[in-house]
């Protein structure tokens, strides 16, 4: 049985998934004791709509957005970008893995706003994962039980009230119309054909990439910087292949193969696959 003052605490990314778990959360428990929990992100890697959307959903459930940033800056222009903090450690990874930038815009957040709000045993922290996400959920499990903590995953665990946004009249952000997650422009994590979406709509973004790859001396994609794939990229574009992360992947490669000169071959071997953040499903 839950303590009456229990925190409900909704890990609001302003992804999709993340605002119908919040609708759920909310639909079980009322509004009181429950905190739609954001890491906010700086607007010009953070597309408008996606900030549309957060604050589009809050307004229907009555409820404000508690924010967890990044040394506890309020105005989203002055939050340092994925690119910054890995520029100030000089290291786009850390020991595991994986990318520093989650760490320092998101995790290291989280967990010190936990550590100030929140008493270990007395708070549920809710996720956007669903049914076909066992492994992320078991390891998410592992890693709030350890800090003492339950955690709740209503996508695949409650019986869904709500499948979309779409349901109560507000559109999902239109990024999904390009990518396939709510994660950062330009996302550390992510793969070739992230970063060729990049390179056709945010040319900005693309070079802020290339100046950190250069003062870091690291690359972003494993084996290979951005500035050695644009002449395979300015090929594609030219080709017209289309700026897409929802084409199969054998399709897009197939016609990258098809379109785009034969001295480019060496790269549609492969495309790195990534993972959305944690927090932004």
């Amino acid at each position: 049985m839950q303590h009456k003052k229990t925190k409900h605490i909704v890990c609001y990314s302003g992804g999709h998934s993340s605002a119908l778990v919040a609708i759920e959360v909310v639909r079980k428990y009322g509004i009181n004791n429950v905190v739609l929990l954001n890491h906010d992100i700086n607007p010009n890697f953070e597309h408008s709509d996606i900030k549309r959307f957060k604050r589009e959903v809050v307004d229907y459930l009555g409820l404000p957005i508690t924010y967890a940033n990044c040394l506890d800056i309020s105005q989203p222009e002055r939050l340092p970008n994925q690119f910054q903090v890995c520029m100030i450690a000089k290291a786009f990874k850390v020991g595991n893995g994986q990318p520093l930038c989650t760490n320092r815009l998101k995790t290291a957040p989280f967990y010190n706003w936990l550590n100030k709000n929140c008493t270990p045993g007395n708070a549920i922290i809710y996720y956007g994962f669903d049914n076909s996400e066992a492994d992320r959920i078991a390891r998410r499990q592992k890693i709030i039980h350890s800090l003492g903590y339950s955690s709740c995953y209503p996508l695949a665990e409650w019986k869904r009230t709500i499948h979309s946004t779409v349901e109560i009249g507000i559109k999902p952000p239109c990024t999904y119309a390009q990518f396939k997650h709510a994660n950062c422009v330009g996302c550390l994590k992510a793969g070739r054909r992230h970063w060729y979406v990049v390179y056709c709509t945010r040319p900005d973004v693309w070079e802020e990439a290339k100046a950190a790859e250069n003062y870091i001396g690291y690359t972003i994609l494993p084996g290979e910087s951005l500035e050695s794939l644009e002449p395979l990229f300015d090929a594609m574009k030219t080709a017209c292949i289309p700026a897409s992360e929802h084409i199969p992947h054998q399709r897009f490669w197939a016609d990258v193969a098809k379109f785009v000169k034969p001295n480019q071959r060496e790269y549609w071997v492969q495309s790195t696959i990534f993972m959305p953040c944690e927090c932004s499903v």
